[in-house]
């Protein structure tokens, strides 16, 4: 129980630059009326009512163990798919800040798909959303 408990502590801070750049992302978000819960140990950032969603280039994005997305029926839907994203934090902490983008960028010089085929939402979808490729 004590090594878990200190496997999960190492996690948090492994991945904690990243939480605090979601955090200093969502503070003035949460200063204009976004709405903060607690979810699975990550914190959710629902930026506006639930009947309300509006054309950004993302339904929501992770930063550590800080998930922002549109409105909090959005968020519940793709929380399993944004959890498996804080996994992925927790695993590659600041480097997921570079590693991520890169992929993008080198499927995107070979003629793929940079969000669709990049490696960790392909595993997001594969695990979070029960998806195959």
């Amino acid at each position: 129980m004590r090594t878990r408990s200190l496997c999960r502590l190492a996690a948090y801070l492994w991945a904690a630059p990243c939480s605090l750049l979601g955090l200093l992302l969502a503070l003035p978000l949460l200063l204009c009326g976004a709405r903060a819960s607690r979810q699975h140990g990550a914190l959710e950032i629902a930026l506006w009512p639930d009947d309300q969603v509006r054309r950004l280039p993302f339904a929501a994005i992770t930063f550590g163990h800080v998930i922002i997305g549109q409105n909090r029926q959005l968020l519940a839907r793709l929380r399993a798919h944004e959890q498996v994203h804080v996994r992925q934090y927790q695993r590659w902490g600041v480097l997921l800040l570079l590693a991520y983008p890169a992929a993008s960028l080198w499927l995107w010089l070979r003629g793929k798909r940079p969000y669709r085929d990049n490696p960790f939402e392909v595993e997001a979808r594969r695990l979070g959303d029960g998806q195959r490729d």
